[in-house]
């Protein structure tokens, strides 16, 4: 029952679609959920495919199905790892007092560096995908691309990365993925950024795109780790976001 419970975390928690509660939810769940990160998203990755072929169709311009793109999957996210960019930006420029950075990612407004980090962040991705989608097969591009900036998630939760919180859904599912889990999803990650790159005619475009995450990824923890005394469950979602951005526009050099 844990391969289900973690499916239905990781669904429930990645994505608007609504599945029931899981029986029950510890670190061995909350492990697999994040391994599971890339399946669970799957319905997001085929709605923004799906938006990438009605564009096309319709002859809608590149940069609009772009923002269409991201549209549906804010929607489809509930615009949560958005928030979660938002409130990093806004905790990592608050204070140089670590409680009260946490306490303004837990309760503070957006502020003007969660404003500026989430115009830059979505400014990178519609520049990345409006390249993209002019490419032929661009939406099994683009859906493999939403599933691979998910790869990033075990890494980011892999033990050893302390939690800032002890309390929250992030302090359950940080740290709770065995090394051995977080290399093979870093390989899922390069498997799909690969094929994605292929299928642009550039493979090694998208290894470097998967790289360029990875060390994206990695700056945001380290930063977070020090400054914050560890990570939350925002982070994760900036995580999300900053990915995305790297894979996106390195899929966009193809």
């Amino acid at each position: 029952m844990s391969l289900r419970d973690g499916w239905l975390l990781a669904t429930g928690t990645l994505t608007a679609v609504r599945v029931p509660a899981p029986g029950r939810v510890d670190r061995q769940v909350a492990g697999l959920a994040m391994l599971l990160a890339p399946l669970a998203v799957v319905p997001l990755a085929v709605a923004a495919a799906v938006v990438v072929v009605v564009g096309d169709l319709v002859d809608l311009p590149p940069l609009a199905t772009a923002y269409v793109v991201l549209l549906v999957l804010a929607l489809g996210t509930r615009a949560l790892h958005w928030d979660g960019l938002a409130d990093t930006a806004d905790g990592l420029t608050a204070s140089y007092s670590r409680e009260r950075s946490l306490e303004v990612m837990r309760t503070g407004p957006v502020g003007p560096a969660g404003v500026v980090a989430v115009v830059l962040v979505v400014g990178l991705q519609a520049a990345g995908l409006t390249a993209v989608v002019r490419h032929d097969h661009a939406w099994l591009v683009v859906g493999l691309l939403v599933c691979a900036s998910r790869s990033m998630l075990a890494p980011a939760c892999v033990r050893g990365v302390p939690a800032a919180r002890p309390d929250g859904l992030g302090s359950t599912v940080i740290g709770a993925v065995p090394v051995v889990g977080a290399v093979g999803a870093l390989l899922v990650g390069l498997v799909l950024s690969g094929l994605a790159g292929h299928l642009l005619g550039a493979a090694l475009v998208g290894l470097a795109g998967a790289a360029l995450a990875v060390a994206a990824v990695a700056a945001l923890l380290v930063r977070c780790s020090r400054r914050l005394g560890g990570i939350t469950g925002d982070v994760l979602g900036a995580v999300v976001e900053v990915s995305l951005a790297a894979l996106v526009l390195a899929a966009a050099a193809a």
